[in-house]
């Protein structure tokens, strides 16, 4: 979520509805459970709104040629839709009477449009020189104001449409008068509500609540003491502005006086582990991070103030009291892409496990490792800073350094645009044995964590880039190895069992390792250089040595592979859309099927499933494909994502 125009409330009922790629979240604090909404074209859902009466939620798309749509939220499905935008929507809005929607397109676009959505038509449109970040409806309906860089504008919609027939026509727009603000960027807007309805809220970067009367004139404004502010609310008592830092600062409507600044969330590179009683959520650190609020969104019925920051977290407050603001729910994520997803293995010796069964980890490029635990129900203690989900459970996270910089979303480089740089954790892996966590970050380096307080036993400067991809050698073998593979080119072989040491460096690839498995004899191996290595292990008198006994070249790029469940076969996702499955022993091809619908695109990820029965593939068009193994048969798709996928798990 890069604006507030991603945030909305139902006024009705408290649901709370944000974007994940291309599926709309819908959340009940309350009840703490999600339902969704998938977007079937895959485009990333950029912005959203409730229709008044909240049986509707409007969206609005990044990406080419995007769509507005409207959505029945109780049976999530689309009931409308409407194309006049080119680049990406950047804010829709309902109008309070239901009737009109209008979209706002990013700055290239600089396009204003109002849609009479149950018509299915354009009524009115114009141009906008300058960046948009906010639009709000008047509560009349006659008019709705827009805010962006150098921006406030009031439309008039009675005035255009005097001026319709039977086709487009030219939106009626006036300027705020800005005086001395008028190079001041705009990033929040709301209109007032009740007794403040003729008035019209803003918020500048640079920490300015604005207030513009009747006449669109700036009739007053209020320095909220806040380094950079980003999204404000309203509603007939209060204005919620959002500013850095996790503060959020409330004031009356009626004549900008402050009233209260409203607790901050956890601070960042919190243990929340630690987090189990109530005094530990609000506990005063002079010294501490926070990050910053991204978007509001107010819930006049039960008074809750939905917050989502930039490191991704989302918190909703019950400010009833506003002297005595508790939380409602709250829930942490990661805020940079997940990059590998590691289930704990179940095992013979239930007393040895470290973790609980239906544990797994996950790695991210904000340089964290989360650990996640399905809730049994056998009272357990929670933590007080995420409940995801009533059957999911953030139990840990794993700072992999003392810089918390990256556990902000980075800062928009343009509207649409993503930014990821080159920190953060690229792959895990975890032993056989449940005793140990190995990670691979993007410059190079092998961390080997203790599962059992999750701590850092060593740390290895293994590759001299990022490192793609790590295997351990099955239990069945009796030897404790662990393979690393690079984009350096690379495969190191370590020896667990003897502080981690290196027992053999493999150079055969000429390109980025893109996989790499063990057997009980073997190892295998592929790469972007279209080359798949059979190496057969021997005991020599200087130890363990891997030594090549086939080497197979293929005509596309090879970009992952997994084992069957008898270990003899290795299953292999190809650039040019086929899975190419291959005998460990004999290096030869047993079969080659076809492992996408579609005729675009590339494979990404394969996994096999535990019982041997089901393959499944990951493509670069975004869906996600299942095959009956034997046969190469499809028997199910799946979509939700709405960027490259980039790995898959059982």
């Amino acid at each position: 979520m890069k604006l507030s125009s991603a945030l909305t409330c139902d006024p009705n009922t408290g649901l709370v509805a944000y974007p994940a790629g291309c599926v709309i979240v819908i959340l009940s604090p309350k009840k703490n459970k999600q339902t969704h909404i998938f977007n079937t074209s895959r485009k990333t859902f950029s912005a959203l709104a409730f229709s008044q009466n909240g049986k509707y939620l409007v969206t609005g798309e990044s990406g080419h040629m995007p769509c507005v749509r409207v959505w029945d939220v109780a049976e999530r499905t689309q009931v409308a839709e409407v194309q006049c935008h080119k680049y990406g929507v950047a804010c829709v809005s309902f109008s309070p009477n239901g009737s009109y929607i209008v979209s706002v397109g990013y700055q290239h676009d600089r396009t204003v449009s109002v849609w009479e959505w149950k018509k299915g038509t354009v009524i009115a449109s114009n141009k906008v020189s300058s960046r948009v970040l906010a639009v709000s409806f008047s509560e009349d309906n006659s008019y709705f104001v827009t805010a962006g860089n150098r921006h406030v504008r009031f439309w008039y919609l009675d005035a255009s449409k005097e001026r319709r027939v039977n086709s487009t026509v030219p939106l009626i727009g006036r300027s705020g008068l800005l005086g001395e603000h008028q190079n001041s960027q705009f990033c929040g807007l709301a209109c007032g509500r009740g007794s403040m309805a003729s008035s019209t809220y803003c918020i500048t970067h640079t920490g300015l609540l604005c207030q513009f009367n009747s006449n669109r004139q700036l009739d007053s404004w209020v320095d909220l003491k806040a380094s950079y502010m980003h999204c404000l609310c309203s509603f007939e008592t209060f204005v919620f502005c959002g500013c850095a830092d996790g503060t959020v600062r409330v004031f009356s409507p009626q004549d900008l006086h402050y009233i209260t600044t409203l607790h901050r969330p956890h601070c960042l590179g919190v243990d929340v582990s630690q987090g189990t009683q109530p005094g530990h959520l609000f506990g005063a650190n002079p010294e501490a991070q926070y990050p910053d609020t991204l978007a509001l969104t107010f819930d006049p019925v039960t008074r809750h103030l939905t917050c989502v920051y930039n490191d991704h977290s989302v918190y909703v407050w019950d400010v009833r009291d506003i002297r005595s603001v508790g939380k409602v729910y709250s829930a942490l994520y990661h805020s940079g892409c997940v990059w590998s997803v590691e289930t704990y293995p179940e095992l013979e010796d239930s007393s040895a496990a470290c973790l609980s069964p239906g544990s797994f980890l996950t790695c991210s490029s904000d340089n964290t490792i989360r650990l996640w635990k399905r809730d049994s129900g056998h009272g357990l203690r929670h933590n007080l800073y995420s409940q995801v989900l009533t059957v999911t459970d953030i139990v840990r996270i794993v700072y992999v350094d003392d810089d918390t910089q990256y556990l902000k979303a980075e800062a928009e480089k343009a509207e649409g645009a993503s930014q990821d740089g080159k920190s953060g954790i690229r792959v895990l892996g975890i032993s056989p044995d449940g005793q140990h966590l190995a990670a691979g970050d993007r410059s190079g380096n092998l961390r080997i964590f203790g599962l059992q307080f999750m701590d850092e036993l060593q740390k290895i400067e293994a590759h001299d880039s990022e490192v793609l991809c790590l295997a351990f050698s099955p239990t069945e073998t009796g030897m404790h190895l662990l393979a690393s593979a690079s984009r350096d080119r690379l495969i190191h072989i370590f020896d667990m069992e003897n502080k981690c040491n290196l027992v053999q460096t493999v150079y055969d690839h000429s390109a980025s390792i893109t996989a790499i498995k063990f057997t009980e004899l073997c190892m295998v191996s592929c790469g972007a250089d279209k080359s798949i290595y059979f190496r057969s292990a021997e005991k020599t008198s200087e130890g363990l040595n891997f030594s090549r006994s086939h080497h197979i070249v293929e005509k596309s790029t090879l970009y992952d592979m997994d084992l069957d469940a008898t270990r003899t076969h290795t299953a292999i996702a190809c650039q040019d859309r086929n899975v190419r499955v291959y005998n460990v022993q004999s290096g030869k091809m047993k079969k080659c099927f076809k492992g996408s619908l579609n005729d675009d695109g590339t494979l990404l990820k394969v996994q096999l499933d535990p019982s041997g029965m089901f393959l499944a593939t990951s493509c670069s068009d975004k869906n996600i494909c299942i095959f009956d193994y034997e046969s190469g048969e499809c028997v199910a798709t799946l979509f939700g994502h709405s960027g490259k996928i980039v790995f898959l798990n059982h």
